[in-house]
């Protein structure tokens, strides 16, 4: 009794099976039916009364396909019952008996799931048979052929262009403030800018300064019409924008915040550190501290600089001098990194910033990236902490929130934020980490983009486009890894090129490549990298500007914002990883509008991502220079000579260290 239950149930679930595909079967057939008609006739709608017809002319061939299908079932379905229906006695079967029901029952179901099978090809081929031949055509004109039933089922589809989604901005980094980036046709004479101050055109003429860059004639008035009120909010409860200043190398971007800075301090009483300048290195700091110097001299205004080149002893008392009635500040400008200045926040006694008027972050994209440091959040809650023994809080200075009608009644000195930088990020997240108020963008004005429209300014902002200088000519040479050296010393010995920048990608390629072409003689050569202390980096820096190097071999540390003079050519003899890096080392020449040079070493593999790296940034195309072979053999003996005299360096290098 339990093989026939068994065989009864299979039977029930082959039979469900077979309705479902009959039906299923059926449907298909109809769609097909109809998607045939609309390709013949896709103008003219059938009516009902034709489909019906149609449908009685189609249905007759398939059910007798069906019923044919059907009765082959139904008789091998009789054969196999009745081989199970032998007599046997149900209470005598051993195992042997139950192992072949189970093998029977497999082959069974196996059976009839191969006769559903069959019956679905049957049913396919005959819709196939039916419409073998006839041709369909698309709206377009397309032909299609119905012998494939899935072109009958899966036909008409027409691919459809994908619309592109813009980033949505924020108004000021969509629609910025547009500079002139050709320097040469578009200088402004000092006299032009009426907002200058004359003790501030004094000094500018004493210094040689006739005419301003693009840049300095839209950002210094910008940046002096915030001060138009002095120290304190206006009426309204005026608070000034924050500047942010994205221009090539070496359009002067530094006296842009130089000069509305002395000018705006001018009037100060009181010695207070009033205007902080954060920067990313000690060689930017001493040199944005010697452009302050210049311009405050004779102003009677104090410029110092922290950084760690002098004890912390020696920096806290060129900071703050006490006296019998407390403390006393001696700096009205502060350089400073952003380290040095988090220790004398948290450790000078007497040091405050509760009067600051001007945060500058110089390269500002390199700052960002620092902030995991937290300098930022030190700075604000030394500006606005609040002083619980100064008599009547005068020295208390609230953080500015929304503005209402109580707030603008109390007027107090704003906090002003002045960023600069040749490759300022525009990623909206990134720069919310710096707190801007309402920010104004000035950015360099690329080729063609007077006249385009506002969707395209704004795919311009966010594909990271940066501006080279515009006299730089930049080429890269086709090479392999033996060939880089010869090519080095083909350009300084044949070509004699002299105030050679070279770049490397480590402190150690810096300094074995230095050693080697120390090694090879006929050329001064140093090398400039944090191997180096501090004052042999002055020193080294010193001696290329006057011309006593020929050749200075250098990692990324001068390639930040150093402004160094006569620089005529820069080799990338390592090509830099991202497009930020080869702007900053290419912009070390042609800078106020010079002429410069940059050749780039690219190995075969290197060529593709790096032109694609600067076809994304929208830098202008490299021209290949090629280097023959035959220049370089003159120099491939005393090469080899070199190279054993560099690993007897390294040696004795290794040795002194160990020892």
């Amino acid at each position: 009794m339990s093989l026939f239950v068994i065989n009864r149930y299979l039977g029930d679930e082959v039979t469900t099976s077979e309705d479902r595909s009959k039906a299923l079967l059926q449907k298909l057939h109809e769609q097909a039916k109809d998607r045939q008609q609309q390709r013949q006739h896709p103008k003219a709608k059938a009516s009902p009364k034709d489909d019906h017809v149609e449908e009685t002319n189609t249905k007759p061939s398939i059910n007798e396909t069906l019923r044919k299908t059907k009765k082959r079932k139904k008789k091998q379905e009789e054969e196999e019952e009745g081989e199970l229906k032998s007599p046997s006695d149900e209470n005598e079967q051993d195992s042997g008996q139950q192992e072949a029901t189970c093998i029977k029952e497999k082959k069974q179901t196996k059976k009839k799931k191969k006769l559903i099978a069959e019956e679905c090809n049957e049913v396919i081929e005959h819709i196939s048979k039916n419409n073998e031949g006839s041709m369909a055509e698309e709206p377009g004109g397309a032909k299609v052929t119905s012998s494939d039933p899935s072109s009958i089922l899966l036909g008409g589809f027409e691919p459809k262009s994908v619309e592109k989604v813009l980033p949505v901005l924020p108004q000021w980094l969509a629609q910025p403030s547009l500079v002139q980036k050709n320097i040469k046709q578009n200088l402004v004479p000092i006299h032009d800018i009426h907002c200058l101050h004359p003790k501030v055109l004094k000094k500018l003429e004493a210094n040689k300064v006739k005419y301003l860059f693009p840049v300095q004639a839209e950002v210094i008035p910008a940046i002096l019409d915030s001060t138009c009120h002095g120290f304190l909010l206006g009426k309204g409860g005026y608070r000034p924008s924050d500047v942010c200043v994205s221009a090539p190398t070496g359009s002067g971007k530094t006296l842009a915040f130089v000069i509305p800075i002395v000018q705006a301090l001018l009037q100060r009483v009181v010695c207070e550190v009033r205007a902080l300048v954060v920067l990313p290195t000690k060689e930017l700091a001493q040199q944005v501290c010697k452009v302050f110097n210049t311009y405050v001299d004779g102003m009677g205004l104090k410029v110092v600089m922290v950084t760690g080149q002098k004890s912390f002893l020696k920096e806290q008392e060129s900071l703050i001098h006490k006296t019998a009635f407390g403390f006393c500040s001696l700096a009205d400008i502060l350089v400073c990194t952003p380290g040095r200045l988090v220790d004398h926040i948290q450790q000078t006694e007497g040091f405050n910033l509760r009067h600051l008027r001007f945060l500058v972050i110089d390269e500002a994209d390199r700052m960002i990236d620092s902030m995991n440091q937290d300098w930022l959040s030190h700075v604000t809650k030394a500006v606005f902490q609040v002083v619980a023994d100064s008599p009547n809080m005068l020295f208390t200075r609230k953080e500015p929130g929304i503005l209402t009608a109580a707030s603008s009644c109390l007027p107090q000195t704003p906090l002003q934020k002045l960023l600069f930088s040749a490759t300022l990020t525009q990623n909206p997240e990134k720069l919310k980490q710096l707190g801007l108020y309402q920010p104004r963008l000035f950015t360099s004005k690329q080729k063609g983009t007077s006249d385009d429209s506002s969707e395209t300014q704004m795919e311009s902002s966010t594909s990271g486009n940066f501006s080279l200088p515009e006299g730089l000519t930049h080429y890269y040479i086709p090479c392999n890894l033996n060939s880089k050296p010869l090519i080095l010393l083909h350009f300084l010995l044949s070509l004699r090129f002299s105030r050679v920048l070279c770049f490397t990608n480590s402190r150690d390629a810096s300094h074995r490549l230095y050693l080697l072409v120390r090694s090879f003689g006929g050329i001064s050569v140093a090398e400039f990298s944090s191997r180096l202390s501090p004052g042999e980096r002055k020193k080294t820096l010193k001696e290329f500007e006057q011309g006593k190097v020929q050749l200075l071999i250098s990692t990324d540390a001068t390639a930040r914002g150093i402004d160094i003079k006569g620089v005529k050519c820069v080799i990338n003899y390592d090509a830099p990883q991202f497009i930020r890096t080869y702007v900053h080392r290419v912009g070390r020449t042609a800078r106020a509008g010079k002429a410069g040079l940059a050749f780039t070493m690219l190995l075969k593999v290197q060529e593709n991502p790096y032109f694609s790296m600067l076809r994304d940034a929208g830098a202008p195309e490299m021209q290949k220079q090629l280097v023959k072979s035959e220049n370089l053999k003159q120099y491939e003996q005393r090469y080899e000579e070199a190279l054993i005299e560099l690993q007897r360096a390294v040696k004795n290098e290794r040795a002194q260290k160990r020892s």
